[in-house]
């Protein structure tokens, strides 16, 4: 069996460098493309490389971008437009393989395995989509290539913008070892704080760990931290078709004004638990746990889950759990900024499962016939037809957006 040839193809500052094709002025000055401010949503999505040298960083807030940069231009973001230029530039990989795995709007990656008996080595395709991107397009990208998923993004993130690295079988030791394990996939600031709380800093020092150490640890992710490091990453780059379902879905969104109140979040909660059931239903499944993402106005989150006594898409079960965990866990020393509430342990519809002793199954058929529905109202009229009384007036921005989407890695 061949080696396979994988690259990461990563668009640089992507947001940032679709304005700049359309406002050309915006390439010769710092500037970002920000969150509403008037929504609360102020941070940095993206930035140009000028306004990178100033130490301007993704998701910082946008005063503190200012304080970096004074001249810096900011500029309110255009998703309709992202999705257009992004679908363009996978149009160009699907011309070099059907196997094109989305991670986020502006990363893929590509097996290329077989196509270099037809278009050269994975670096020579590399370099080949990259100036077709820019040639055709208008816009830069970094490409990693490398025999798994995990270093080819790696390679991706080493050098920036504009650019090819190879990391070969032969030479990723001296190449990877020595990076910090924060720079792998998979390793988050709280699995770094684990890390070099036993010692470990660097990836070299994960590979050379003892494998049962780290599964101790971390549990699976242990083994597969060690693996990743290791070079022993054999995770298949997915066509459109072969995109596994969502394990989770949910909604969060931060609010035009503080909560003060269980009152207040509780319009927010149903406000976003309607929308995660909607979600359930076009997708055909039931929630078995809830978790619930609280955010106070310091920029403090909290997440809680529970699992349910059934699994579940019924809007009064989901909500009702979720204000469950929220009261639990919240005091109200400090108000509240942002809600989310997700569902997780997703099963089919069409799953058998056993009916505890006190569940009120005749209630549970009517509200799911209720919904049902309601959906049908809402498909055929608009989503704004039917909606709760009690979410007329929350302090919810016109565009509150999806989170809690996960997949994959």
């Amino acid at each position: 069996m061949s080696e396979r040839v994988i690259l990461h193809c990563d668009l640089n500052n992507f947001y940032a460098s679709v304005e700049c094709l359309f406002r050309p002025e915006l390439k010769n000055v710092p500037m970002a493309v920000c969150g509403s401010t008037q929504e609360r949503h102020g941070i940095v999505l993206a930035k140009n490389e000028k306004a990178k040298k100033f130490g301007v960083k993704t998701a910082e807030a946008v005063w503190q971008a200012q304080m970096k940069c004074p001249e810096l231009i900011t500029v309110e973001p255009n998703f309709s437009r992202y999705m257009e230029y992004s679908s363009k530039v996978r149009a160009i990989y699907e011309q070099y393989t059907d196997l094109v795995e989305p991670f986020g709007m502006d990363e893929c990656w590509l097996d290329v395995t077989g196509s270099v008996f037809l278009y050269g080595s994975g670096e020579k395709i590399a370099y080949e989509i990259k100036e077709r991107i820019k040639k055709e397009i208008g816009l830069t990208i970094s490409v990693g290539v490398s025999f798994n998923k995990v270093f080819a993004k790696l390679g991706s993130d080493l050098k920036k913008p504009d650019a090819v690295t190879v990391i070969s079988k032969a030479e990723f030791k001296k190449i990877v070892w020595p990076l910090r394990a924060e720079e792998m996939i998979g390793v988050g600031p709280s699995t770094k704080r684990r890390l070099n709380s036993v010692g470990i800093y660097t990836l070299g020092d994960v590979a050379s760990c003892d494998k049962n150490f780290l599964t101790l640890i971390f549990g699976k992710m242990g083994e597969e931290l060690w693996k990743n490091a290791s070079g022993f990453d054999f995770s298949p780059v997915l066509s459109k078709n072969q995109i596994p379902p969502a394990k989770s879905f949910g909604r969060s969104v931060t609010c035009c004004r503080d909560l003060i109140s269980d009152e207040d979040v509780g319009n927010v909660m149903l406000y976003l638990t309607d929308k995660v059931a909607t979600c359930l239903r076009e997708n055909a499944c039931l929630a078995s746990v809830v978790q619930i993402s609280v955010r106070d106005e310091i920029l403090v989150t909290r997440e809680k889950q529970l699992v349910l006594p059934q699994p579940s898409r019924i809007v009064e079960v989901l909500f009702s759990a979720g204000m469950k965990l929220f009261k639990e866990s919240w005091t109200w020393e400090s108000n509240v900024r942002s809600v989310g509430i997700r569902a997780c342990g997703l099963v089919g519809e069409s799953c058998n499962f056993q009916y505890n002793l006190f569940f009120d199954s005749k209630k549970y058929d009517k509200l799911e016939r209720l919904e049902s529905q309601i959906e049908k109202i809402r498909k055929k009229y608009g989503k704004d037809s039917v909606f709760r009384g009690s979410t007329m007036l929350i302090p919810v921005p016109q565009k509150e957006t999806p989170a809690f989407f996960h997949n994959r890695m």
